[in-house]
């Protein structure tokens, strides 16, 4: 008298009084016509539960909306292709002869401003006018996205019947079910062990911000050691290798701090004590994600905000300890017992057994054989589903917070999620045992993760075209300090002289430089103070990032307003479902 219900065994009283309950509770819109046999459905809410459906349902609707953002992100890209060569500010670097100084103290010569050719062609591609709407498209594009997809789930979960599903009423239920007499786990808040639990949090971000500087160091220590060396392919080749050896302890660090972070967020959980496995779930989600976040991007944000800006200037370097210039550059032994087992069981001979198609009962030798085939498959857990969110919400991340500096992200992340959801399908279908099925109408917090995110996307986007890149300054120079803005000539471009204006010259006559030599940076050339220049443009590059927040984020709560979370073809088929259900119990 079993009765088979997401692939799970029980009498049929169990069934029964779940049903009952869940109807009584309002918890799930349990209607008459709906089958609980659902072992020969094919559909991947039939099969693996809703919370897997609405990851697919998730991800399948985040690939949709990656198609406008990687067009447009194509578009300026292609924009900045068009003025490749044409382009004042890439013939002054290429055709430059003015002499830089030297990278390092020791062994380091002077290098010319035209090395840097292949650079400045690449910056032109990324960095210019086209940049700032598109960063600012992204922004919005993050909230349209959230709130479309609340309309969207909201469809689909109308249509399962688990619109009004409660967490909290399923877990009774299912206690209920179990054990009649079983008492609620009630609710608990300590505030000593919140704010335990916040220390140890900030604690573990200190040790990752600190392992980021401490590979930064280590690499200009690298470079320094080996521009020194005795061996001539060392000293030439001293960036590069600092470099390269840098990004492969930059991976084994990931490796390792992904590990650790899993645990430390496990052992957190514990130590907080939460009422059920839901808001444990839901803790270590958040934790998890903040832990993977800062190990991810602490380098980016480093590079982005930080990398040379600290450097000092010629004569007065910043340098580390006094001496050197901080920016100088189970499951196999698993499949051997299972084949031991089947060779066990011995063969069936049943003709039965072997045929395509027919209603018949498997024998037990195949049905064994059939679980031993299953059970060889790898091993799942309740957050393995965990995995697969945070690896695309982390993508999601890179693709809008650091847009401004590579508009081709959203491509990328549309490229790699077409096959991303073709190889989960095959790990969920073929390579990993079934995951529980479970019931849900939400992708749970991971909904206020990536909203997050979208705030971050404006803060961070608005900071890279503000202060990292060099977009502020070309605007200063092209309306006050330029030909245009100091001239009514229109034969040249407005743009003519910019790199000759960034650069200061450092003179001999000063008792800490060796020689006369240019560098990037808006000085006095006679004392090496900050020029006025400098200062409107660090005035104009906060006003703009201000602005530029303000802006974005208006816009962003007026599309968040002006789109509903539910469709209203959604609300009025609750509303007559909720009507026919009353008549039904009045009756």
């Amino acid at each position: 008298a079993g009765k088979v219900f997401f692939g799970v065994c029980a009498p049929e009283e169990i069934f029964a009084k779940y049903k009952y309950l869940l109807k009584v509770s309002d918890a799930c819109n349990w209607s008459g016509e709906q089958k609980c046999d659902l072992s020969v459905s094919f559909c991947t809410r039939d099969y693996f539960g809703e919370k897997v459906a609405l990851y697919y349902l998730w991800l399948g609707w985040y690939t949709r909306m990656l198609v406008p953002a990687a067009v447009i992100g194509i578009v300026v890209f292609l924009y900045g292709l068009a003025f490749f060569n044409t382009s004042p500010l890439i013939h002054e670097v290429c055709d430059s002869n003015i002499t830089m100084c030297p990278r390092c103290d020791i062994r380091c010569s002077v290098w010319n401003l035209s090395d840097t050719c292949t650079n400045a062609k690449v910056s032109q591609l990324f960095d210019n006018e086209g940049t700032v709407a598109f960063a600012m498209f992204m922004a919005i594009w993050a909230t349209l996205f959230l709130e479309l997809w609340k309309r969207h789930r909201a469809l689909h979960v109308s249509k399962w019947k688990v619109f009004d599903w409660c967490e909290e009423e399923e877990e009774l239920i299912l206690e209920i079910v179990n054990n009649p007499q079983c008492k609620p786990k009630e609710f608990r808040h300590s505030y000593l062990r919140s704010i335990v639990v916040l220390l140890l949090v900030t604690l573990v971000l200190v040790v990752i911000i600190g392992l980021a500087h401490a590979l930064v160091i280590c690499r200009v220590l690298t470079a320094i050691l080996l521009s020194q060396s005795e061996w001539d392919f060392f000293r030439d080749h001293a960036t590069t290798i600092a470099m390269l050896s840098g990004a492969v302890l930059h991976y084994i660090t990931i490796q390792v701090m992904t590990r650790v972070n899993k645990t430390v967020a496990f052992k957190l959980c514990e130590f907080e004590k939460t009422r059920s496995f839901a808001a444990t779930e839901k803790r270590f989600t958040v934790k998890m994600f903040t832990f993977q976040f800062f190990t991810l991007f602490s380098s980016l944000f480093y590079v982005a905000f930080f990398l040379g800006r600290i450097n000092g200037y010629p004569g007065n370097y910043v340098r580390i300890a006094g001496k050197w210039r901080l920016e100088e550059v189970k499951l196999c032994f698993r499949r051997t017992k299972a084949k031991k087992m089947r060779r066990k069981c011995g063969n069936c001979y049943r003709k039965a057994c072997r045929e395509e198609e027919g209603n018949f009962n498997l024998c037990d030798l195949c049905k064994l054989r059939s679980w031993l085939d299953n059970y060889d498959l790898n091993d799942v857990n309740a957050f393995s589903l965990f995995n697969e969110f945070l690896e695309m919400v982390l993508q999601f991340s890179f693709t809008t917070i650091f847009v401004a500096a590579f508009p081709l992200a959203p491509l990328l992340a549309l490229i790699n999620n077409i096959f991303e959801i073709r190889l989960d399908a095959i790990k969920m279908v073929s390579l990993e045992r079934r995951l529980v099925p479970k019931k849900t109408n939400d992708i749970g917090v991971w909904t206020r993760i990536l909203e997050a995110v979208g705030v971050m996307a404006v803060i961070a986007n608005g900071l890279v075209i503000g202060i990292s890149s060099d977009f502020i300054p070309r605007l200063v120079y092209r309306y006050h300090y330029g030909p245009c803005a100091t001239s009514n000539s229109t034969s040249m471009d407005c743009m003519t002289g910019y790199i000759n204006n960034t650069l200061a010259t450092a003179f001999m006559s000063n008792d800490k430089v060796r020689e006369d030599f240019n560098y990037k940076d808006y000085r006095n050339d006679e004392d090496q103070s900050l020029t006025s220049q400098f200062w409107l443009i660090l005035a104009l590059r906060f006003a703009f990032v201000i602005l530029f927040e303000h802006v974005v984020v208006m816009c962003k709560f007026i599309a968040a307003w002006f789109i509903p979370d539910s469709p209203i073809r959604v609300k009025n088929d609750r509303l007559d479902d909720k009507l026919r259900r009353l008549k039904k119990e009045l009756q």
